[in-house]
C-alpha cells in the first residue's frame, strides 16, 4: 500500500488537519505538515482510533499514553485535590479575619486614622499632579493649563518659553514638543495622549479565543500579463458561483464569494498586484492567501518576480498555480525550477510552497486549486468574532449617478447592521443600504464578506478602514480630526524613508531594518550590488532587498517603496517621467549611480552616520529627440522637442536609451531654428549639441539636470 497524506486522512475522518498534525507527533510520527505523508499501518491505527474499532488496549497505552478514560479519571482526581486546597485556604482566611489576633486589630486602627487624615486634609489636584513623575499632555496646551498640571505658576512658564524664543500668552496653545521641554525642567516625563480619533482608529485588543469562529479566507491573484489571472477568475465565478446562482451576478462590486464543500472564500476581483500594493501603502493588511498564476508555456518573467516580492513584503502565503498545462509546449518542471531559483520550493520537492497544475479556459484543476486554499486557510486558523462593532477596509470606491457614494467594503471583523453610523479615512456616514456581491439587499454583513454599502458623506480612498462608532456625533468628530490631520500631513508631506535621515533613526531606536529596491541595466551588476549591499547589514541595522529588477524605475516599483517605506537604488537606469512625478509626490527617494561603489559606500556612510549630503541633482528637463542632423566641423546636432521642463545652455545632460544611461555631458550648443539660446521652454523644437558625443539616435531622450548644493539638515 502507498502512503497517504496527512490532508487527505484528516478529510476521510472529518477532522481538522492541523489537529491530526498534532495527533501524529504525539504519537512520535515524522511529520511537519498537512502535506505530509504517513505510512499505511499508521494510517490504519489512526483510523481505529478515531472511529473506534480499536481494541480495548489501545494504540496510546502501548506507546505508554494514557488513554482517553484514564486521562478524565487523572484530570477529576487533580480538581477534587485543588477544590478541597482552595476550600481550605478560605475557610483558613475566614477564621483568621473573625479572630482576635493583636497584629491585625492594630493594623486596622492605623489604617482607620490614616483614613481619616485624608479627609481632613485633602491636596489640590494640582499639587498631586505635581508629585507625579509622568502626565499625559494632548497635542496641543494653553500655558495656563500646563502650568496647573505642573503646579506652576503660568508666568513662570512664560518666562521660560520666552528664553526659548517662544512668544506666548497665557491663554495661547504651545505644541506637544514644547510642552515636554518644558517639563523636563521640572523632571516630569511626558507621554503624548491619544485623540479621539487615534483610539477609534487603532487596532482593537485581541478578543477572547472563545468568542472568536473561523471566517472564509480573503484572495488575491498575481501574476504576469497574459498569464491567465482574469480567466482563472472568470472560470472560478462561472463553475461556483453563476453556477448555484439563478441570474449569475447582476453586478461587479471589486470582490465576490464562492461556496466549495460548504465552506466560503472571498476573491479581489482586482487581478494584479498593483492594486494589491497601493491597498497595502495605506497601511491597510486585507488578503490573507496570494496566488500566483505562472503560464506553463511562458515561464517566469519580470512581473511575476515582481507579484511574487509584492506577495513576500506583505507576508502572506503563496499558493502557486501553473496555468495553460493543456497547451503542447506548457513545460510545468521549468517553471518550478525557475520559482525555486527565488525561494518558492515546490512540496513535490521536499519544499513548502503548493503548486497546483491547471487549465483556467477549460476549468481544469480549478477544484484542486481552491481545495488548496481551504487548506492553506485552515492551518493558518483564520478567526474573527462577529459579535462585535463592525471593522472592514474599503476595496473600491465610486460616485454612483442614482445612489451617490458608494463604497465596496470588506468586513475584517464584527458585523455591520443598516443604521450603524461609522468613519472611514476622513469622511463619516450612517449605513442605509447593504448589498452583497449578488446585488441583493442585506441586512448585516459578516467577517470576510464583501458589500456595497450606501450613506458615505464623500468617496472614500481604497485602503481606508472603516469603523463603526458608538454614535453619529463620534463619527462626525473622528472625520473632522482625520481631516485636520490630513490637511496637516499634505502640507508636511510624508515621512519616507532616505539615507540622510538613516542614521539618526538607528540611533533612536526607530529603524530596524532598510529596505531597498535595487534597479540596474544587467543582471550581472545588478547580482553583483545585491550582494555587496546585503554584507552591509549590521547588528543595529539589517539592508532588506525587498525586490530588485532589470529596466529604468517604473511606477510600480515607486509603489512598492511607498507601501514598504523603501529606498530605490537605480544603477545605470534612470526613472521614467511617471515614477519620477509618483515619487515626487509620495517623497519616496530615489538614488541614482554610475559607479557600484559609490552605492555601496553612500549606504554603508549612511549606515554608519558619516554621510554628509553636499550636492543634490535636480532634473529641470527632458527632450526627445527625433532627427540627428551631421554638421561639418561640429559632429551630431540633435534635433528635439521639449516634453518636460525646460533644456537650458548651462545644464548637464544625460542622454538615455530605452531608460539606461549611455553618456553623461554638457552642452555644446543650443540653438532654435539659426539662433543660440540660453533656453527652450517645454512645448518647443530646438538643436542640441552634446560636446565629445555622436552616437546619438533618433529615439533617445535627453535629460537635462542642475546640481545644486545643499546644507545639511539632520
Amino acid at each position: 500500500m502507498k502512503k497517504v497524506r496527512v490532508y487527505e486522512l484528516a478529510k476521510e475522518l472529518d477532522l481538522e488537519s492541523k489537529s491530526l498534525v498534532d495527533f501524529l507527533l504525539e504519537l512520535g510520527a515524522d511529520v511537519k505538515n498537512h502535506m505530509s505523508s504517513v505510512e499505511p499501518d499508521i494510517a490504519d491505527m489512526v483510523r481505529e482510533h478515531f472511529l473506534g474499532t480499536a481494541s480495548p488496549v489501545g494504540k496510546s497505552q502501548i506507546d505508554g499514553i494514557p488513554d482517553a478514560a484514564d486521562v478524565d479519571e487523572v484530570v477529576d482526581v487533580e480538581e477534587d485535590e485543588e477544590f478541597e486546597a482552595r476550600s481550605w485556604a478560605k475557610k483558613r482566611k475566614k477564621q483568621s479575619k473573625h479572630g482576635d489576633d493583636p497584629e491585625i486589630e492594630d493594623k486596622k486602627i492605623d489604617r482607620i486614622a490614616k483614613n481619616a487624615k485624608g479627609k481632613e486634609k485633602r491636596p489640590a489636584a494640582n499639587e498631586q499632579q505635581a508629585t507625579d513623575t509622568s502626565l499625559e499632555l494632548p497635542e496641543t496646551i494653553t500655558v495656563k493649563d500646563l502650568g496647573q498640571k505642573l503646579s506652576v505658576s503660568p508666568a513662570e512658564l512664560i518666562k521660560k518659553l520666552m528664553k526659548l524664543g517662544v512668544l506666548v500668552t497665557v491663554n495661547q496653545y504651545i505644541d506637544f514638543a514644547t510642552a515636554a521641554a518644558l517639563c523636563s525642567d521640572y523632571g516630569v516625563e511626558v507621554h503624548q495622549a491619544k485623540d479621539l480619533a487615534e483610539r477609534v482608529f487603532e487596532e482593537a485588543e485581541i478578543d477572547d479565543p472563545a468568542l472568536m469562529v473561523p471566517r472564509p479566507p480573503i484572495v488575491t491573484i498575481m501574476g504576469h500579463v497574459d498569464h491567465g489571472k482574469t480567466t482563472l477568475l472568470d472560470s472560478i465565478r462561472k463553475s461556483k458561483v453563476a453556477a448555484s446562482e439563478a441570474g449569475g451576478i447582476t453586478q461587479h462590486i471589486g470582490a465576490y464569494q464562492v461556496e466549495y464543500e460548504g465552506k466560503k472564500i472571498t476573491f479581489i476581483d482586482t487581478p494584479g498586484h498593483e492594486a494589491f500594493t497601493a491597498i497595502r501603502s495605506r497601511g491597510a493588511q486585507v488578503t490573507d492567501i496570494a496566488v500566483l498564476v505562472v503560464a506553463a508555456d511562458d515561464g517566469v518573467k519580470p512581473q511575476t518576480i515582481e507579484a511574487l516580492n509584492h506577495a513576500k513584503a506583505a507576508k502572506v502565503p503563496i499558493i502557486v498555480a501553473i496555468n495553460k498545462t493543456d497547451l503542447p509546449n506548457a513545460n510545468p518542471d521549468r517553471v518550478m525550477q525557475e520559482l525555486s531559483e527565488h525561494g518558492l520550493i515546490p512540496e513535490a520537492w521536499g519544499g513548502d510552497t503548493i503548486m497546483v497544475q491547471i487549465s483556467a479556459l477549460h476549468c481544469e484543476g480549478v477544484d484542486e486549486l481552491l481545495e488548496m486554499i481551504l487548506l492553506v486557510a485552515e492551518m493558518e486558523e483564520l478567526k474573527a468574532n462577529p459579535n462585535r462593532r463592525a471593522r472592514g477596509t474599503v476595496i473600491e470606491a465610486k460616485l454612483d449617478k442614482g445612489r451617490g457614494p458608494v463604497a465596496t467594503v470588506l468586513i475584517n471583523s464584527g458585523t455591520l447592521r443598516i443604521g450603524d453610523n461609522f468613519a472611514v479615512g476622513h469622511l463619516s456616514g450612517r449605513v442605509r443600504a447593504i448589498i452583497n456581491d449578488r446585488g441583493e439587499s442585506i441586512k448585516e454583513a459578516v467577517p470576510s464578506q464583501p458589500v456595497e454599502i450606501l450613506g458615505i458623506s464623500d468617496v472614500p480612498e481604497a485602503g481606508d478602514v472603516l469603523v463603526v462608532t458608538e454614535d453619529e456625533q463620534t463619527a462626525r468628530q473622528v472625520a473632522h480630526l482625520k481631516q485636520l490631520k490630513l490637511r496637516e500631513q499634505e502640507l508636511r508631506g510624508p515621512a519616507r524613508a532616505n539615507l540622510e535621515d538613516l542614521f539618526a533613526q538607528i540611533q533612536q531606536g526607530k529603524t530596524a531594518e532598510l529596505n531597498l529596491v535595487l534597479k540596474a541595466d544587467v543582471q550581472g551588476s545588478l547580482e553583483a550590488l545585491r550582494s555587496s549591499l546585503e554584507k552591509l547589514s549590521t547588528d543595529e541595522v539589517r539592508v532588506n532587498i525587498i525586490h530588485q529588477g532589470v529596466g529604468g524605475v517604473s511606477e510600480s516599483d515607486v509603489q512598492l517603496a511607498t507601501a514598504s517605506n523603501a529606498v530605490i537604488i537605480a544603477f545605470n537606469v534612470r526613472p521614467d517621467p511617471n515614477a519620477l512625478r509618483a515619487a515626487e509626490r509620495e517623497r519616496v527617494d530615489i538614488r541614482s549611480y554610475r559607479i557600484i561603489y559609490n552605492a555601496i559606500d553612500e549606504v554603508k556612510a549612511a549606515m554608519s552616520g558619516l554621510l554628509e549630503p553636499e550636492y543634490k541633482e535636480e532634473a529641470i528637463g527632458r527632450a526627445e529627440v527625433r532627427r540627428t542632423f551631421r554638421v561639418p566641423g561640429v559632429g551630431v546636432v540633435a534635433g528635439c522637442y521639449v516634453q518636460d521642463g525646460k533644456i537650458t545652455r548651462s545644464a548637464q545632460v544625460r542622454v538615455l536609451r530605452d531608460s539606461v544611461i549611455i553618456h553623461e555631458g554638457k552642452i555644446s550648443s543650443l540653438k532654435r531654428f539659426k539662433d543660440d539660446v540660453r533656453e527652450v521652454q517645454h512645448g518647443y523644437e530646438c538643436g542640441i549639441g552634446i560636446e565629445q558625443f555622436n552616437d546619438i539616435k533618433e529615439g533617445d531622450f535627453i535629460e537635462a539636470y542642475v546640481i545644486k548644493e545643499i546644507a545639511r539638515t539632520l
